[in-house]
């Protein structure tokens, strides 16, 4: 007897997408507001008392600031939405359908990247009016919110999925965005140097530090390209983590 053929990763990805969309609005519509607000009020706040920053501080701020609401949604957000399937037995529904594990994962991951897009693009334009940054090359927003997103929200569901206590999940959310956000918001010039190589060598600093160079009078294209790769990277194996502790969630 022959196995059941897998629905095709586009479809159990779009259909997953359509199916989790309409819970996150309206579930979750509240928590999207406070994180575009949050953005907003940090980018006020670092504006009125930056006084005259360099024009890398102020790129990195509204750069940490924009992806600070891909953290809070795809991060936090997501990490206790998957939690409370898991231990609601909500996911027992995909686990009874012939899909991939990667492409449920995915689905959800899409589902609560875009969900913070208006955000995101709300922020980024405050960020660069405010600061006065030129706009030339903002369109590698583009890719960096793809990449930041799919990172962010692969963090998010290996948080949900990976730990056997809803507590323990909600927690890891909310560290993981207290880190993003103090790797985004302190600007690398301002730590001490025996942190700065290690700032640079964490994902979560990729798409910041893309952006803020792209934000600059002269952007670094050959490190802007390594980054996002490097970002679109660490995202697939979150993603590739989280879809075998879907596989052991289904398995308890």
């Amino acid at each position: 007897m022959t196995a059941p053929a897998f629905t095709p990763v586009p479809r159990t990805v779009a259909a997953v997408f359509a199916g989790q969309i309409g819970r996150a609005r309206a579930g979750g519509g509240a928590v999207v507001l406070v994180a575009t607000v949050q953005a907003l009020a940090i980018l006020v706040l670092l504006h009125g008392m930056g006084g005259s920053p360099g024009q890398g501080s102020r790129a990195a701020v509204t750069a940490g600031a924009t992806f600070s609401v891909a953290a809070f949604i795809g991060w936090n957000l997501l990490a206790q939405r998957t939690s409370a399937l898991k231990h609601g037995g909500g996911l027992e529904y995909y686990g009874t359908l012939p899909v991939r594990p990667a492409a449920v994962v995915l689905g959800f991951c899409a589902c609560y990247g875009a969900f913070a897009l208006p955000g995101i693009a709300l922020s980024a334009l405050a960020g660069t009016s405010l600061f006065a940054l030129p706009t030339a090359h903002l369109w590698v927003l583009v890719p960096a919110t793809v990449t930041s997103c799919l990172l962010f929200s692969a963090l998010g569901a290996l948080s949900g999925l990976g730990f056997r206590r809803p507590e323990t999940a909600a927690l890891a959310g909310q560290l993981g965005l207290t880190l993003a956000m103090f790797v985004g918001l302190v600007p690398p010039q301002s730590l001490p140097g025996w942190l700065t190589p290690l700032r640079a060598a964490l994902p979560l600093a990729y798409d910041v530090d893309a952006l803020a160079s792209a934000l600059s009078a002269h952007p670094h294209w050959t490190a802007i390209t390594a980054r996002l790769l490097g970002s679109a990277l660490a995202g697939a194996c979150c993603l590739a983590l989280a879809s075998r502790a879907y596989r052991s969630a289904l398995d308890e």
